[in-house]
C-alpha cells in the first residue's frame, strides 16, 4: 500500500510527485516574507528573490522553486541541492545536517535557510507560495474523509452528489487526482503538502467549485495536510491497521483527531457506530454532526440509545445494492440509494450525503439530486469492483481485519449451496500482528480460502503467507470450520486456481489489493492488476465478464 511510508521525496529511485498540477499564475513571494513566515531571518538582497513554487523532489523544480532538501529513507535531500539549483530553484530550505552537506559538496549561489524540523513548515509555506485557501470567495469548498475503512468511496459518492447538484468537483485520493482535467494515478492516498497546496490553487484557477479528498493517519503524522483547512471533516471508522507506524490504537486515534480541530477544518460530520466514533464526537474541538448506520450489516438498529444527529433506517436490498433512509433527529427523511453491495457501502453513502448537507447544501436540492441522478451507483475502481456476476466475481481493496470480515459478509449470496472462495495475502514489512487475524477472518466466512502474496515489499513472502496460513488453520481446527484453507502464489496462479474451483453460483473475492497495478518484490515493479488477471481467468473458462469498472443494480 503505498501511502504506508514516509518516501524519500528527493531520492532518484523515487516515483516523481505529481507536480504536473500546478497553477499556470502564481503571484512571486519575496523570500524576505518566506523567512518571515517561519521565523527565520534573511539576510541581505537575499530577502527580494522572487519565489513563485516549491518542491521537495529535486526532479519537479522549476524556475523559481524554493527548494526544500529533507532528511529521506537513505539519502538527504541536501545531496541533491546542485541538480534542483540547475533547474531554476532560486532557494533552499533544510535542517543543520543537509546545510553541512550543502558547504562540503556543492557550490551553489542562490540562498540557504535553515529550519530545525523544515518538514514541519513546507505546508504552511505551501500555503503562502500558491494562496491555496485565500480567505474570502474563490476557493473551492474541500472535504476531507478520513477512518481506517471506507475513505476512498466516500469521497467518490461526496464528489458524485456534488456533480449531481450543477457542481464542478476535484478529487485527491487514492487511486487518482482529478483537477478538472485528464485524472493521473495517485502514488499516496494524500499527495505531499507541496503538491496538495499546488492542486487546491489550480482547482481555484480553473474555477472548481468543491473539492474531496482522502486524509490518511499518514498524511497528518507527515504533515501533508498541513496548512490545508477542510470545511467539512468526515470520519468514517477506526479499526486496526497501521500499528507499525502508531503504535498503539489510542495513539493511531490521537493522530486521525488531529484533522478535527480548528486548525484544520470549520466543521464535522462523525460516524458513531463505534467507541472511537464516539470518543471523537465527544471531544473534536470544532461543531460535529453526528451519524448512526451501525445497524447497516444486521448488527442491530443504529443508535438505539437516540443521541444521533442523522440515522440510517428502514434498509432493504435493491439488486446488488440497497436502498435506505437517512432520517433526522428532528423526523425529516431522505431516501437514498447505493448501487454497491454491503452495509459498509450503505454508511458510505450514508455519510457521503450527510457530509454534502454539512457543507451547506439544502435538503430539498439533496433529494432531487439523489432522486434524478441515482449518484451512488458510481463505479469505484477496485473497491467492491463486479467483474462478473456468474460467478459473482469482485475485487476489494480490503487489507485490514475489519475491511476482510465486511467484504466477505457483504458478498455471501443468500443461494442454497453457494460457496465464497476468497484469494488475499498480507502486505510485508507492515503491521505483522493482523496477518494471522486476517487468517482466521477468511477462514471463518469463506468456504476455500487461497492464501498468496500481496505486496512483499523486502520481506520474505514465503513468510508472510506462513503467518496468514497460521491464522487461517488455527481457526479451522480450533472452531471445527468446514472450509478448505490453500496456499497457491504466485497471485495471478492464486486468481486461476480461485476460478477453476468456482461454479456458476459461487462467489470469488479477490482482496487486499484493489486498484493497485503494479506488486513490489524486492525493491522490483511487477505488473500485476487483480481485476486483469480475474477477467482473463473467467474468459478462459467461458463466463462473461462485465465492462471494465461497469456496476449493475
Amino acid at each position: 500500500m503505498s501511502e504506508l511510508t514516509d518516501p524519500d521525496a528527493s531520492a532518484p529511485s523515487g516515483h516523481d510527485s505529481n507536480q504536473g498540477f500546478r497553477p499556470t499564475a502564481v503571484a512571486a513571494v519575496p523570500l524576505a516574507a518566506i523567512g518571515a513566515a517561519i521565523g527565520v531571518a534573511v539576510p541581505g538582497a537575499s530577502g527580494s528573490v522572487q519565489v513563485t513554487g516549491i518542491s521537495l523532489n529535486s526532479r519537479s523544480v522549476r524556475p523559481g522553486d524554493l527548494y526544500v532538501a529533507l532528511p529521506g529513507a537513505t539519502r538527504h535531500g541536501a545531496d541533491f541541492v546542485s541538480q534542483a539549483v540547475d533547474a531554476g530553484a532560486v532557494a533552499v530550505l533544510t535542517d543543520d545536517a543537509g546545510a553541512r552537506l550543502v558547504a562540503l559538496g556543492h557550490d551553489i549561489a542562490v540562498p540557504v535557510l535553515l529550519a530545525h524540523e523544515p518538514r514541519s513548515v513546507v505546508g504552511r509555506l505551501s500555503a503562502l507560495i500558491y494562496q491555496s485557501r485565500p480567505d474570502g470567495a474563490g476557493a473551492p469548498a474541500l472535504f476531507g474523509v478520513t477512518g481506517t475503512n471506507g475513505k476512498t468511496t466516500t469521497t467518490y459518492f461526496i464528489n458524485a452528489l456534488l456533480r449531481a447538484l450543477g457542481k464542478r468537483t476535484g478529487l485527491i485520493g487514492t487511486i487518482e487526482i482529478l483537477a478538472g482535467g485528464e485524472p493521473i494515478p495517485s502514488l499516496l492516498t494524500t499527495p505531499e503538502s507541496t503538491d496538495v497546496h499546488a492542486l487546491l490553487a489550480l482547482m481555484r484557477e480553473r474555477g472548481l467549485d468543491a473539492a474531496s479528498m482522502e486524509v490518511s493517519s499518514h498524511a497528518v503524522s507527515f504533515h501533508r495536510v498541513d496548512g490545508v483547512v477542510f470545511d467539512v471533516a468526515g470520519f468514517t471508522n477506526l479499526t486496526q491497521d497501521h500499528l507499525d507506524l502508531h503504535g498503539t490504537m489510542e495513539e493511531y486515534f490521537q493522530t486521525k483527531a488531529r484533522l478535527f480541530t480548528p486548525e484544520r477544518a470549520r466543521a464535522a460530520v462523525v460516524t458513531i457506530d463505534d467507541d472511537w466514533g464516539r470518543k471523537l464526537a465527544a471531544t473534536a474541538e470544532i461543531p460535529v454532526t453526528t451519524l448512526a448506520t451501525a445497524g447497516t450489516d444486521g448488527a442491530g438498529p443504529a443508535d438505539a440509545d437516540g443521541t444521533a444527529d442523522w440515522t440510517v433506517a428502514r434498509t432493504a436490498p435493491r439488486g446488488l445494492g440497497s436502498d435506505f433512509v437517512l432520517r433526522h433527529r428532528d423526523g425529516a427523511e431522505l431516501r437514498v440509494h447505493t448501487g454497491l453491495p454491503g452495509g459498509f457501502n450503505v454508511a458510505n453513502a450514508a455519510l457521503a450525503t450527510v457530509m454534502v448537507l454539512a457543507g451547506g447544501h439544502e435538503p430539498a436540492a439533496v433529494q432531487a439530486a439523489l432522486d434524478a441522478a441515482d449518484p451512488f451507483t458510481v463505479a469505484v475502481p477496485g473497491r467492491m469492483q463486479l467483474v462478473s456476476t456468474a460467478p459473482a466475481a469482485v475485487v476489494d481493496f480490503a487489507h485490514n481485519p475489519d475491511a476482510l470480515a465486511r467484504a466477505l459478509e457483504a458478498v455471501r449470496s443468500p443461494e442454497p449451496g453457494s460457496k465464497v472462495i476468497i484469494v488475499f495475502g498480507a502486505t510485508g514489512q507492515r503491521d505483522q500482528g493482523k496477518r494471522p487475524a486476517m487468517g482466521a477472518i477468511a477462514a471463518r466466512l469463506a468456504d476455500t480460502v487461497i492464501v498468496s502474496d500481496d505486496d512483499p515489499h523486502d520481506e520474505d513472502a514465503a513468510a508472510i503467507r506462513a503467518d496468514v496460513l497460521a491464522g487461517a488453520l488455527a481457526a479451522k481446527d480450533d472452531e471445527g470450520l468446514n472450509c478448505t484453507v490453500l496456499e497457491v502464489f504466485p497471485r495471478d496462479a492464486a486468481i486461476l486456481k480461485a476460478v477453476e474451483l468456482a461454479g456458476a453460483g459461487d462467489t470469488i473475492l479477490v482482496a487486499g489489493r484493489g486498484h493497485e497495478v503494479w506488486q513490489e518484490v524486492k525493491g522490483v515493479n511487477l505488473a500485476l492488476d487483480d481485476r486483469v488477471e480475474l477477467r482473463n481467468a473467467l474468459t478462459a473458462r467461458g463466463f462473461t465478464v462485465l465492462e471494465d469498472h461497469r456496476i449493475e443494480s
